[in-house]
């Protein structure tokens, strides 16, 4: 009979090996688990409840038009860096978005832009959000003025046949 590196006759070792795997299995299933509930809420504001209604009341001074979008585009893929995290698509799945725990926001949700508003979203922007990857962008990385532009462009990742 021979034995294999760790193995004893009495299987002791191989218990052992058997039980680590289990509770390792267990571990990344409860690990994975806390990941997905993190995501469940998606339409949850990241604004402190204290100062929900000063974020609601902002107004976004850009004018939606297709050449402040495509401005919006441009600061989204380069100097806001917003890709990195919330992907090229918006789906929250960028290069790094997808070692963040919560995830980065799925700008695709319809239900997210019908809840939240655009100064909720500047608010973010301007003071990043507790508990998550999102830092503070403005001044570090960008101006009010290209992050309200951002901000239309976001918006523009809600497809209305995808509601």
């Amino acid at each position: 009979m021979s034995l294999v590196l760790g193995q004893t006759k009495g299987g002791a070792a191989m218990g052992y090996v058997s039980r680590s795997v289990g509770i390792l299995t267990a571990f990344m299933f409860v690990a994975a688990t806390a990941a997905v509930a993190e995501e469940r809420d998606p339409l949850k504001s990241r604004v402190p409840p204290d100062q929900i209604a000063e974020a609601k009341a902002l107004k976004n001074p850009i004018a939606n038009t297709p050449e402040n979008i495509a401005k919006g585009k441009a600061l989204f893929e380069g100097k806001g860096t917003c890709f990195n995290c919330h992907g090229k698509e918006g789906k929250g799945d960028g290069p790094a978005g997808q070692i963040l725990n919560p995830t980065p926001r799925d700008f695709t949700n319809c239900k997210f832009h019908k809840k939240r508003k655009d100064g909720e979203l500047f608010w973010v922007i301007k003071n990043g959000s507790a508990g998550t990857g999102m830092v503070p962008l403005i001044p570090a990385a960008i101006n009010e003025e290209e992050a309200w532009t951002i901000i239309n462009y976001e918006r523009t990742f809600c497809k209305k046949e995808s509601e």
